[in-house]
């Protein structure tokens, strides 16, 4: 066909590509909702009953390990090995997979194979990460669904470090792939990549300042800048980067300097050309790259032409073996600054032997300078960083040992805890990062679990106080890092104890008598169990009270965590500061209420309309924070009604601002106020999507069925971490 005749464009121009106007670009103050929907069954080409887990346990892992171990030294012509090894390309790939990882909201990491996806697979610090999974793409074709590429790109930089020489703690699969990109993670603001850091920072003087819930310092890095603060050589500052973005990952400054020095220890960086003559990212090269990207015009464009970072060379005398050789070299030599070849900024030695200078990656005979970052002048330029680099030195055994830890941690920190742990390599040892939880041993009969129903009912508690702590006690779990939820009855425990949010006073009366009730049971049932179950029988009551006679389902078998297996400092990542669902918030934000909201619901795992029904129906149970009426839209509190839904949506209210966030319900006949409402509250009538479940839930026809899908949500969300259920 003559593509020079153009006829008239026969499908709206734009429509599918960035031209295309969607409700938000009209209206872009509009609520997204689409953060709720993102992986639909739809884009998934999975079958409905697809279990992971199942085809794991198919796979033959010591034969996938003895591939993943012949295919780091087989070569191939279109992108070859550093010194015959894809060790240290592997190792970063999984590195920065694992690396986007974040502790103030679990999100990023390596749990669903994201790196495949815009816009992180085209970030400038993941550049020729893209040719990593293509060489790759041969072992994943042959094994197929019993591994996904999120558990692969992790495993592949495990067996990397083995054939390297280095023993690994171990690994677990159990790692599911999503099928197109995540929309909810918040990256930043910046409209360029690699922006100036004060675009991220309240006060550019204070490092720690680092805008929540970010990790990396700019813009499409995955820590922070090799070559200095924006680019600027200075090891003290780049330290205090370092720590505060370690520290956003969970890492403490041993684990930093481990971690530096064991990625540090094999590989190097490419920068042996123009990185201004780089063709573009995967996301936006043409068709004929085929998802290939940074295609580079200079020399061989691969091998010693590479580019990537732009710094140019390898931090030991030998790359492509495990040894102490990192610290060796940080530590014997001066160092001075230089411009690589692509003209980024590195540190290279004074003064240095011939034959202590590592190999040339691809040049038989040749040898070139060693080099370090503005990170790794760091590691011996910040006091507290250099007494360990100085530990480390001196006893490899003992920084091999908590470098493993720390690489385990770092590649499986999102995963979850063990009970979501695959594969023959899971270490037997229980760490606290974990989040370990003891296994009960009793089980509990349909009798049983009736009779300790009346035991709750009937001990002196509110409905409202059995089911607020049962709400605050999952409210916690995120889907994100699986951390968090009613399991383990931390909510007993320091911090959450002493939230605000989870209105200690209260929660200190319901866990007294939980305890009560515990010590007079002739089977030692669990708090966590107890107060599940005491939600659930509350709800249940507040059914039949409006009229439904329903069972909630309860499923037994949570433990209950002591302090020891709690790692206080990090929980703190997961009080809540505003809570929707019981209408609260903990002081004025620049985020709109019903944003935080959404935020919420989605690390839930919840839908619109899961969102939509539980709303409803904690507002009639008259669960509010405090015991606030806002949104309680019934004169049949206590009762599990539709009452909110039928009378926001009845016209015979108007509604009126009436403070910061707040509102009044007018009836329009008499002028008088019956009701106050929050923009939480209101958003269920002013946002069509929202309006259109709130219409549905309020049909007469409907009552039962708000009733049913209400019970659904709450055991959906009492069981959000029970992986063993």
């Amino acid at each position: 066909m003559d593509q020079s005749k153009k006829g008239k464009c026969p499908v709206m121009h734009g429509a599918n590509t960035e031209t295309s106007r969607s409700v938000t670009k009209w209206w872009p103050k509009s609520l997204k909702l689409e953060i709720l929907h993102q992986h639909d069954r739809k884009s998934n080409p999975l079958d409905e009953d697809f279990n992971y887990a199942e085809e794991f346990k198919k796979l033959d892992y010591d034969a996938l390990k003895k591939d993943l171990h012949q295919f780091m030294t087989d070569s191939q012509d279109w992108w070859p090995a550093d010194w015959g090894h894809y060790g240290g390309l592997m190792i970063r790939m999984a590195w920065h997979a694992a690396g986007t990882y974040r502790v103030a909201d679990g999100r990023g990491g390596a749990n669903t194979g994201n790196q495949r996806f815009a816009p992180i697979n085209s970030w400038p610090d993941n550049a020729n990460l893209d040719k990593a999974r293509r060489l790759l793409w041969p072992i994943k074709k042959k094994y197929g669904n019993k591994i996904s590429w999120a558990d692969l790109i992790i495993l592949a930089g495990n067996v990397a470090y083995e054939s390297m020489g280095f023993k690994t703690f171990g690994f677990a699969g159990g790692r599911e792939d999503i099928w197109h990109p995540e929309q909810d993670i918040d990256w930043g603001s910046e409209k360029e990549w690699l922006a100036e850091t004060k675009n991220r920072y309240k006060n550019d003087q204070d490092r720690e300042s680092l805008d929540n819930p970010l990790a990396a310092v700019q813009m499409g890095l995955i820590y922070v800048n090799p070559e200095g603060v924006d680019g600027n050589p200075d090891p003290l500052k780049t330290a205090q980067d370092v720590r505060t973005t370690f520290k956003r990952m969970a890492m403490n400054d041993e684990e930093t300097v481990a971690l530096t020095a064991g990625g540090h220890t094999v590989g190097k960086t490419h920068g042996h050309g123009d990185a201004e003559k780089l063709g573009e990212a995967p996301e936006g090269a043409d068709v004929y790259e085929q998802g290939l990207g940074w295609s580079n015009p200079g020399g061989k464009g691969n091998a010693e032409d590479t580019v990537t970072s732009g710094i140019e060379g390898a931090w030991t005398t030998e790359p492509d073996k495990w040894d102490n050789g990192y610290f060796e070299m940080l530590f014997n030599h001066e160092w001075e600054l230089k411009k690589s070849p692509a003209g980024a900024w590195q540190w290279e030695p004074v003064d240095i032997k011939e034959e202590d200078k590592p190999r040339d990656a691809h040049r038989p005979g040749k040898r070139q300078n060693p080099i370090m970052t503005d990170a790794d002048m760091a590691m011996i330029k910040d006091p507290e960083y250099r007494k360990i680099s100085e530990r480390f030195r001196k006893d490899p055994e003992y920084f091999n040992e908590v470098f493993a830890r720390a690489w385990f941690k770092l590649t499986h920190r999102d995963l979850g805890p063990k009970d979501r742990y695959l594969g023959p390599e899971v270490p037997g040892e229980d760490l606290i990062w974990q989040d370990p939880v003891p296994k009960p041993d009793y089980t509990l009969s349909d009798s049983e679990i009736e009779d300790l129903k009346k035991d709750l009912l009937n001990s002196g508690l509110s409905q409202s106080e059995l089911i607020t702590t049962a709400w605050d006690s999952a409210r916690t779990f995120r889907k994100s890092d699986y951390r968090g939820g009613a399991n383990g009855a931390r909510i007993r425990l320091a911090p959450q104890k002493d939230w605000e949010g989870n209105e200690p006073e209260r929660l200190n009366k319901v866990l007294n008598k939980l305890n009560d009730i515990q010590s007079g049971l002739s089977k030692k049932v669990s708090i966590a169990d107890l107060i599940v179950l005491g939600g659930s029988a509350a709800v249940e009551q507040a059914a039949k009270k409006g009229g439904v006679d329903i069972k909630v389902p309860f499923t037994p078998g949570r433990g209950d965590a002591t302090d020891d297996m709690t790692d206080a400092e990090s929980f703190e990542y997961l009080e809540p500061v505003h809570d929707g669902y019981r209408n609260w918030l903990k002081k004025t934000y620049d985020v709109k209420p019903e944003e935080l909201m959404l935020d919420h619901t989605q690390l839930l795992g919840l839908t619109a309309p899961e969102m939509t029904v539980l709303t409803g129906g904690m507002r009639v149970l008259d669960t509010n924070h405090g015991g606030t009426k806002h949104g309680v839209f019934t004169d049949r509190e206590g009762a599990l009604t539709n009452d909110f839904f039928v009378n926001l949506t009845d016209m015979k209210f108007k509604w009126q601002p009436a403070g910061s966030n707040l509102y009044k319900v007018i009836d329009r006949k008499s002028g008088d106020t019956v009701w106050t409402a929050t923009r939480v509250d209101l958003v269920f009538g002013s946002n069509s999507i929202l309006r259109a479940y709130s219409e549905f839930y309020a049909q007469d026809d409907n009552k039962e069925r708000f009733v049913k899908d209400f019970v659904k949500a709450w055991v959906k969300v009492m069981n959000a971490d029970r992986f063993d259920v």
